[in-house]
């Protein structure tokens, strides 16, 4: 069956090509770059990681979303220990990560040390291939999420490490809260807040 714009479930099955498209689409993402420094090493590296994060701990826990060239990890509340990445998925991690696995392990603990404690749909991972941005792919799985989440009345969370993609969740209904740094001279991260129905 050909894939469209509609947003389906995403199965383990589709880890291979889930893991490419994330992969071209967080190519140039400032926080990727910063674990991934080597742009030699950077596409198998981001391949490599969004397999481990979707079968080890977003496919198995979360709710995750894809059409033909995009993808995205919702958490929702009852799976909401399962928003920070695992013991296990953080040594498979470090091996992707070599040298930058410990800044990528700080980063995991100071988010989970700020967490929102009400009740909340994360929005862990979005992405959309370069080659199809602009076509609505990841607008559509975005309101998708959000309907889930306005249905059950609760707010969403999310991180951006990217500041050009502030004025696209603005205009979904999120506010920045607040503008964080990352350990060790890592780039910044703008913990943002959508309220339910917003």
């Amino acid at each position: 069956m050909q894939m469209t714009n509609v947003p389906q479930a995403a199965t383990l099955f589709d880890a291979s090509s889930i893991s490419r498209t994330l992969a071209l689409a967080f190519a140039d993402d400032p926080m990727m770059c910063w674990f991934l420094p080597d742009p030699a090493t950077r596409q198998a590296g981001l391949d490599g990681y969004f397999t481990t994060l979707f079968t080890r701990q977003y496919g198995r826990h979360g709710v995750c979303e894809r059409t033909a060239n995009a993808a995205a990890f919702w958490v929702p509340p009852r799976a909401q220990d399962k928003a920070v990445p695992d013991e296990e998925t953080l040594a498979e991690l470090a091996e992707i990560l070599g040298d930058r696995a410990e800044p990528f392990r700080r980063s995991v603990e100071a988010a989970a040390a700020n967490a929102p404690q009400e009740p909340h749909w994360y929005l862990a991972v979005i992405g959309a291939d370069p080659v199809a941005q602009g076509q609505g792919q990841g607008a559509a799985l975005l309101r998708s999420g959000l309907a889930k989440a306005d249905a059950a009345g609760l707010p969403v969370y999310l991180e951006s490490s990217k500041e050009a993609n502030l004025a696209v969740y603005r205009h979904f209904g999120f506010e920045v809260l607040e503008e964080v740094r990352l350990p060790e001279g890592g780039p910044a991260l703008w913990v943002m807040r959508r309220g339910a129905g917003a």
